[in-house]
């Protein structure tokens, strides 16, 4: 009985420990979830009551030329910026793993990017270093060519967004570095003695081992591309021009909800880039068993 006494009160310990995360889990997080999906079937302005409607502001999506834009503007910004800042993110990490002097400084300035990529101060300097009296276009003039406004022109405004996107390689560098640390020595020792090169050594043993920390990146950088607002909202003044050129799903959806109160059509919107996102994962899952190689 004393034994079943004790295991109640350490029970009892582990809820009271837990209870923080549990409040913050279902109201914070699970309870907005739900009031989320409610009215994403109703037609919510934020003043009157939700009022019940269906399907309907699922269906709206379909004839809704300024979503299928959105959707356009961020898959391109998907596919163009992970696989270049997770190349380059790759490349720095064989770099450093090579044991460059003072390797543990380069590790933090490399990283410092992805900490302040997402804030508003780095996106109000993008807005800077791209205008037409940036940063870049006077660097241009020092050699003779006119720039222009990068941020301005609907041909370029996104470009520089992944280009602000992939310049926050720290964070899967780190974590691919990491993984470098964990491949044995002994298979570069026995690839050396059988005449194998730098390039066949890294295509042959360190690609092939790294699969699953490159599946791991992957999966967290296409999560986070999804749902960027913060650099076209500030780089755009909020309205994804020029031209719609910058409006992300998530600014559009925002700008549904915040700018013209229609919240019911924004839950559902929320609930569409979930399950975007949610058979993106999936399939990486899917094929990762074609290509991810587990050293077991």
């Amino acid at each position: 009985m004393s034994a079943l006494t004790e295991k109640k009160k350490e029970n009892l310990a582990a809820y009271l420990f837990l209870s923080p995360w549990l409040l913050g889990l279902f109201v914070i997080t699970i309870g907005p979830m739900l009031a989320s999906l409610y009215l994403a079937f109703t037609d919510y302005n934020l003043i009157q009551s939700p009022e019940w409607i269906g399907l309907q502001n699922f269906t709206r999506m379909l004839s809704d030329e300024r979503l299928h834009n959105s959707l356009r503007v961020t898959f391109t910004y998907v596919f163009v910026s992970v696989p270049i800042q997770l190349s380059i993110a790759l490349l720095l990490a064989v770099v450093l793993d090579r044991g460059v002097r003072g390797m543990g400084f380069y590790r933090s300035i490399f990283y410092l990017p992805s900490l302040l990529g997402s804030s508003v101060a780095i996106a109000v300097l993008w807005r800077q270093v791209f205008g037409t009296e940036g940063l870049l276009n006077q660097v241009l003039a020092t050699i003779g060519i006119d720039g222009k406004g990068w941020i301005s022109d609907p041909s370029t405004a996104l470009g520089t967004l992944v280009v602000l996107n992939v310049w926050t390689f720290g964070s899967p560098m780190v974590i691919f570095l990491a993984g470098l640390r964990q491949i044995p020595a002994m298979y570069y020792e026995a690839a050396s003695v059988d005449g194998a090169g730098v390039l066949r050594r890294f295509f042959s043993i360190t690609l092939p081992l790294l699969t699953p920390i490159i599946f791991f990146n992957l999966v967290l950088q296409i999560i986070h591309a999804f749902q960027s607002f913060t650099q076209a909202f500030v780089v755009s003044g909020g309205t994804g021009g020029p031209s719609d050129s910058t409006m992300f799903f998530t600014l559009y959806l925002y700008d549904r909800g915040f700018g013209h109160f229609d919240m019911g059509y924004a839950s559902a919107m929320a609930w569409f880039l979930l399950v975007i996102i949610g058979i993106f994962t999936a399939v990486n899952f899917f094929a990762s068993k074609y290509w991810v190689f587990y050293d077991d």
